[in-house]
């Protein structure tokens, strides 16, 4: 009896030895990952404090999703009022902040801006980030590695078309000529931040996450008689959809998914 509870003791050292790496590691532990706010301007044209209270809290739900904070840096228009530090929000910080992360974080990137809209791009301050812009911004960062960006402003849909290739996935508040909702000054989030926030415990991995937000989004919009409604936008790319469920979340200590 006792030469098997010797191979009993060697077989458990030997998967306890490959187990605890994978249990202390995550999908996304080695991505990239920024958070935006890029306005502070409620739609009434007061000071709001939505886009950093989702900007702060997206943050704090990514990392509960295994985003590494070594690897998250955030980015608001009033970066000193915050205790959190954030970054200013500016595009060229957005870039080189982008860059040095990915520089070290090289298995995939997330990018997530919570702000106004235009046609011609998402508001950073007093600039517009355009999707051309953006485009090149990522393509320097991240080039050819599977990276998420979820847009949350007026008019996001424009961002979809320009940033599709087949390693990416694009998630927009509104279709590209349809405002979204909830940034007025008394707002705690945007309507699509909210919906990001309340649907993440629950969902599986980003791909379920994007179909629990649109639900969502018009839900919420109907029962407040918001119209048009704005349709939030989802792409994913050929290369990155298979591989999605792969980088699946983990069960919410909040019970769940």
């Amino acid at each position: 009896m006792a030469w098997r509870a010797g191979i009993v003791s060697v077989l458990f050292a030997f998967l306890s030895a490959f187990a605890a790496p994978a249990l202390a590691e995550t999908p996304f532990e080695d991505w990239a990952a920024i958070v935006v706010a890029g306005d502070f301007h409620g739609s009434g044209g007061g000071p709001t404090e939505a886009f950093d209270n989702a900007r702060r809290d997206v943050a704090r739900e990514l990392q509960r999703l295994g985003f590494s904070s070594e690897n998250t840096r955030q980015f608001s228009v009033r970066p000193f009022r915050y205790k959190e530090q954030p970054l200013k929000s500016e595009p060229r910080a957005i870039y080189e902040t982008l860059s040095g992360l990915a520089g070290k974080a090289r298995s995939g990137c997330l990018l997530y801006f919570t702000s106004h809209g235009l046609p011609q791009g998402v508001v950073i301050d007093d600039a517009i980030l355009t999707p051309g812009i953006l485009g090149r911004i990522i393509d320097a960062a991240c080039p050819g590695r599977p990276t998420i960006v979820i847009m949350s402003a007026c008019y996001s849909g424009v961002f979809v078309r320009p940033l599709a290739q087949a390693n990416r996935m694009i998630l927009t508040a509104a279709r590209p000529d349809r405002t979204s909702f909830g940034c007025g000054e008394d707002n705690v989030y945007p309507f699509f931040d909210d919906c990001v926030l309340k649907s993440s415990p629950s969902a599986r991995d980003f791909a379920t996450l994007a179909g629990a937000v649109k639900t969502c989004v018009a839900l919420r919009e109907k029962a407040e008689g918001m119209s048009p409604p704005s349709e939030p936008q989802v792409w994913i790319g050929g290369e990155l959809r298979p591989m999605l469920p792969l980088y699946a979340f983990p069960r919410s200590p909040r019970g769940g998914g």
